[in-house]
């Protein structure tokens, strides 16, 4: 056999391996997911008999005081610290409320709300509100007396149910970006595993506080992307089957 022939056998090798590989990968990342590989909706319809998913059922992950870097995430054995946060982002609402009270309670139900930031609860436009303008939340500021959030619904490897991260609204222009960027590749939100990490910054007095980061680490292959697309549809229709009005908590 000549140099040629067996190079060319090599190579071929060479590349039944990588593809070997490759679809290994795969099937292991895919596998990783398991609303997505196992009969997650199934187990979820069985569970619920019939009953609302109500946001109270969901663990909840909020922006970190002091400006810490660490989330602090609910688990079996209580809160676990975690650098980042890594998933499938379901689905996402853009929520703000408004507390007559410069600090309420957390927990307590807001004077108004609204769940897209476009339209409050009772029909009024958020544009035209005025604890919607820069500085009406106390004159010392350029806050608004209306507070406005993002919400995702993270779906992470290792667990069926997604977590809610609250994320404030220093950092909602960051997932705006993000979100636009992945529009810019014609990429949905749900296509992506996306890592979402923290950083230190400070206000303008000095404060500091916490700022998200948004980072896409992996697209979904075609198959994979389709049982997430159909995963967070059903799943999303549970929850919004719920019929309750959401309250947005204060992100302290």
């Amino acid at each position: 056999m000549d140099n040629l022939k067996l190079k060319e056998r090599l190579n071929t090798k060479v590349q039944t391996i990588d593809e070997r590989k490759e679809t290994m990968n795969e099937i292991a990342t895919v596998n990783s997911y398991a609303a997505l590989t196992n009969n997650a909706l199934d187990i979820i319809r069985d569970n619920l008999k019939k009953q609302p998913l109500s946001f109270q059922l969901f663990d909840i992950v909020k922006s970190p005081s002091g400006g810490s870097t660490v989330f602090s995430v609910p688990g079996l054995s209580g809160d676990e610290a975690a650098k980042e946060l890594t998933g499938i982002i379901l689905d996402y609402s853009t929520p703000r409320a408004y507390w007559n009270t410069p600090d309420p309670v957390e927990g307590t139900p807001p004077t108004c709300y609204s769940e897209d930031s476009i339209i409050s609860h009772d029909g009024k436009a958020c544009a035209t509100c005025p604890f919607n303008d820069f500085g009406s939340k106390d004159g010392d500021s350029n806050a608004k007396a209306c507070k406005e959030s993002v919400t995702l619904f993270l779906l992470r490897p290792d667990n069926i149910m997604p977590i809610i991260v609250r994320i404030p609204v220093s950092s909602k222009l960051r997932f705006q970006r993000y979100m636009t960027r992945l529009v810019g590749r014609m990429i949905p939100l749900s296509s992506v595993v996306t890592r979402i990490t923290l950083e230190k910054t400070t206000n303008r007095t000095g404060q500091p506080y916490s700022l998200f980061n948004f980072e896409a680490v992996e697209e979904l292959t075609p198959g994979k992307a389709a049982s997430a697309k159909t995963f967070a549809k059903q799943f999303m229709e549970f929850v919004n089957a719920a019929e309750i009005e959401q309250k947005v908590e204060q992100v302290s």
